[in-house]
């Protein structure tokens, strides 16, 4: 496959990874972010809000789950957003060579799955995201708390409330 191929080819003819154990480089984004995140996690995060992803979320499923330790969620608002973020996701995790396993989705964009062994990224249009509801099916998970910066919780500059 080629050296700088997209999600979508990704997902069109997935190959076999070699996982490498390389440390993602740390970014301003990952000083920032939780102790209890892998870094390459904290750039994921990154990697969405600065496609204006909604609602992002990581759950802890290392005390439940044997299959991966956490699942980052992602909301977009239309099909384009949702590919977006999950390109900004890939390209990002790309750079610190990091590449996903298998990606699922990417096509319909409803629910586009990055998975990367110890963490899995899901990025989901909203309505799916309400419909499949992770976050109430792995209730028994911990919810990882988010910095305000990556959570879109901060105040935007593009728009004063008043």
């Amino acid at each position: 496959m080629k050296e700088n191929s997209t999600v979508k080819e990704q997902s069109l003819r997935p190959q076999p990874v070699a996982r490498t154990q390389t440390p993602a480089p740390t970014t301003p984004s990952s000083e920032k972010c939780d102790d209890q995140l892998d870094e390459r996690i904290c750039a994921a995060l990154h990697a969405g809000s600065e496609k204006k992803a909604i609602d992002p979320v990581v759950l802890d499923l290392r005390d439940i789950a044997s299959f991966t330790d956490f699942f980052v969620i992602f909301s977009g608002a239309n099909e384009r957003q949702v590919q977006a973020i999950s390109d900004a996701v890939y390209e990002q995790l790309k750079k610190a060579d990091e590449a996903a396993a298998r990606v699922e989705g990417y096509k319909t964009a409803e629910w586009i799955l990055l998975d990367y062994g110890d963490f899995v990224v899901h990025v989901f249009e909203q309505k799916a995201r309400k419909f499949y509801d992770l976050e109430r099916l792995w209730r028994e998970s911990k919810r990882v708390e988010l910095p305000a910066e990556l959570t879109g919780a901060s105040p935007s500059s593009l728009r004063k409330e008043s």
